[in-house]
């Protein structure tokens, strides 16, 4: 197996296995309890959390159409409905591409044979990861020199 392949895989996972807590209902909570967001909004607590597990369930677990109401009142627009369809299209490619790339590093170590074997398909495994985090850092370098262009890069991918 090409190590190309199994470094492009290393980085999907980890990716993959680092957004997946920042999708949960109790990290949205934390964050918006510590940015303040019902007293921006006007909605209380239990209204937020009805909100967030039907959108995050709705995103991740494609469980509706993001048509959230409260009160009777729909939360998104349609417009917004349209965007966090889209969203849920990009995570669901993204997460079915981590696990393709999980399913290659398991192959990938079952082909391993030997001490040897093992040891340079964990380097070629290495090698990803310092690829993934030097990729992470210029990115990270662009947003904070750039913010509005990569904002408007990224959401045109």
């Amino acid at each position: 197996m090409g190590g190309w392949l199994i470094s492009a895989a290393t980085a999907l996972v980890i990716l993959g296995v680092s957004i997946a807590p920042f999708l949960t209902p109790a990290f949205v909570r934390f964050e918006q309890d510590r940015t303040g967001v019902a007293a921006l909004t006007g909605f209380d607590r239990a209204q937020l959390d009805t909100m967030t597990g039907a959108l995050l369930g709705d995103l991740v677990l494609w469980r509706g159409d993001f048509d959230v109401t409260i009160d009777g009142t729909p939360i998104l627009s349609e417009r917004e409905r349209g965007h966090m369809r889209d969203v849920r299209s990009v995570f669901a490619g993204f997460f079915g591409l981590a696990l393709v790339g999980l399913a290659i590093l398991a192959v990938a170590f079952m082909r391993s044979r030997g001490t040897d074997g093992r040891a340079a398909t964990w380097r070629t495994v290495a090698s990803g990861a310092r690829g993934l985090a030097i990729g992470i850092a210029v990115a990270g370098a662009f947003v904070v020199l750039a913010f509005d262009a990569a904002f408007e890069v990224f959401h045109r991918l």
